[in-house]
């Protein structure tokens, strides 16, 4: 599986993977390797998420600090 070039990206693949997965008509065969990319792709936007919650922390951090200094 290739990475995607963005979290929506990846969000939007996830979406098509679901769409397949709930599909009675796809192969089973078909259905493990559409689930093998999920879960791919869960950890890669799982990821993702944590390293925007950092920035978001750093920023929040950054912005006590001053609120301190003004103080």
């Amino acid at each position: 599986m290739k990475q995607p070039k963005s979290f929506e990206e990846g969000l939007a693949r996830l979406q098509e993977l679901l769409t397949a997965l709930q599909d009675e008509s796809t192969p089973l065969a078909q259905s493990v390797k559409l689930y093998a990319e999920a879960a791919s792709l869960i950890s890669y936007c799982k990821q993702t998420l944590d390293a925007a919650k950092l920035q978001i922390d750093e920023i929040d951090a950054s912005l006590l600090a001053q609120a301190e200094d003004v103080q």
